[in-house]
């Protein structure tokens, strides 16, 4: 979501008006207002439930789940020159919400952009088509370090040669849903969308059984 401060940027806002002033900014596409200025479906119920609430009983909630990620011991690591340093994990206290109709495309597109990376990664190591009709530059297979030469020719055992796939998504300017990078490595981010979920669920607990969210576990599981 956009943000722009405004004199009542700090206010949760009333159930008449739970957006308080919010205006979105100009050819930026917003995830809580539509291009007429209304507040999105997805977004209503959980703005009522801002507006109930008063700023002390909102500040306590937000604290609550930062209180959780310092007690879970929740970090990230920041490599220097000379030492690496842990810092505290920057949750968002207000989730962005997608739409059920719209997830739904989002995650086929994902679908289909994973099963995309396994066909490219067999091909490389398998075949080779990609790189002998041109499609692929030889040498940015052959530089890369994580591609593993003696591999060549060696089909996994379960037939998948990528385990882990995820995607970062943004909004562009369009209002459509653009992938900003694909990660096939290490699940190391995984954990950090679960402390997420559970810090606040923490905050928010009566709105997230209300309103039926994706679950997690069925990954995890």
């Amino acid at each position: 979501m956009a943000k722009k401060q405004t004199a009542a940027a700090n206010h949760p806002g009333t159930e008449d008006d739970p957006v308080f002033g919010y205006r979105a900014l100009p050819d930026i596409a917003d995830e809580m207002l539509d291009r007429e200025g209304n507040v999105r479906p997805v977004w209503q119920r959980l703005l009522a439930t801002l507006g109930r609430l008063d700023e002390t009983e909102l500040a306590n909630r937000f604290a609550r789940a930062d209180r959780y990620l310092r007690d879970a011991g929740v970090y990230y690591r920041v490599y220097g020159a000379k030492e690496a340093s842990d810092r505290s994990w920057p949750l968002s206290h207000i989730p962005v919400l997608i739409d059920e109709k719209e997830w739904a495309a989002v995650s086929q597109g994902l679908v289909q952009r994973a099963e995309l990376l396994e066909k490219v990664v067999a091909d490389i190591y398998g075949e080779n088509r990609l790189v002998r009709e041109g499609l692929l530059p030889p040498a940015l297979v052959a530089s890369n370090p994580e591609f593993l030469r003696p591999l060549v020719g060696v089909k996994p055992a379960d037939g998948h040669f990528l385990h882990f796939v995820s995607f970062e998504i943004g909004r562009g300017p369009d209002g459509n849903w653009w992938v900003l990078s694909d990660r096939t490595e290490a699940p190391s981010g995984a954990g950090f969308a679960l402390e997420n979920r559970v810090a606040t669920t923490r905050a928010f607990s009566n709105l997230y059984a209300e309103t039926h969210v994706h679950r997690l576990a069925g990954f995890f599981g």
